[in-house]
This record gives structure tokens, sequence and C-alpha cells, in this order.
């Protein structure tokens, strides 16, 4: 980058473009330039990660396509966690997949729904503010006449 830095140097009056674009990308080549083109010096570790961002980017599409929903916003989140077998065929995979404790499965997905609380609350406060409101003033009348029917233990 240095070495097209010395080569291209545009003129000033009749380049005002080009002289603005070398100075935005100059200033951010110094800012950033390490950060930028990343090489590491392992061997057999490949220069980038698009070959696992296309993984995550398929499991998110199929995610959607068999569960019907519009956003994926969990995987997201836990997209690392969301590959859980190694599998060769349907078959293995299936095998796997039913080896998994019911128990366990109910565990994690109810931490997904946690973890989706927050988005849908804010989905829903956008799309309809008045019934959000509503609901959160139900809610909040119901735990204060919980609270003042508690007996008191003295």
């Amino acid at each position: 980058m240095e070495a097209w830095f010395q080569y291209f140097q545009p003129h000033g009056f009749h380049q005002q473009a080009q002289k603005s674009l070398f100075s935005a990308v100059h200033k951010r080549w110094l800012e950033y330039g390490p950060e930028l083109l990343v090489c590491y010096a392992i061997p057999g570790l490949p220069p980038d990660n698009l070959g696992l961002e296309a993984l995550f980017g398929r499991l998110r599409r199929h995610q959607r396509r068999i569960s019907g929903r519009q956003s994926t916003r969990e995987l997201n989140d836990f997209g690392q966690i969301q590959v859980l077998f190694r599998a060769q065929t349907q078959t293995e995979l299936l095998h796997q997949i039913q080896h998994v404790p019911l128990l366990t499965y109910r565990r994690h997905r109810a931490l997904l729904d946690e973890a989706e609380a927050p988005r849908q609350f804010l989905f829903h406060l956008h799309r309809d503010p008045f019934s959000t409101t509503q609901t959160l003033l139900n809610q909040h009348a119901a735990r204060r006449f919980a609270i003042q029917n508690i007996p008191n233990s003295s």
C-alpha cells in the first residue's frame, strides 16, 4: 500500500475528486491499516473467515426456511453454538439428534427464548406501542396486587 501511495499522487487543481479520495483512503490507511489486511503466519490457517461466515449464512437461511421465522437474530447472537453436530449423512445427523436428552433440549430452548425476549419486546413496542404499553401496565398492576396481598411474616 505504501508503494501505491507513493505511485499515485493526484495533481491538485484538475483532479479534486481524486485528491479527496486519495486523502480519505490515505487517512484511513494510517488509522486502520494494520487491522485491514491481516496476514496469518500460521501454516494451514486460512487468511480469512469467509468459509466460516458462509457456513453460518447457510445455517441462518436454512433455519429461516424450516422455522418460518423472518428473523434469525438469535443465530447471529449464538451463531457458533448452533453447530452442534458433525455428520456426513442425514441418517447420521438424525441419529445424533435423537440422542440429545429432551430435558437438555428444553433447557437450551428456554435459554434461547429468554435471550430472544428483549428483541421481541422491542419489536412489539415498535409495531404496536399502545398494546405493548397496556400489557406492561397490566403486568405492573398484577405484581402490585400480588405484593400487597402477601401476608406479613412478623
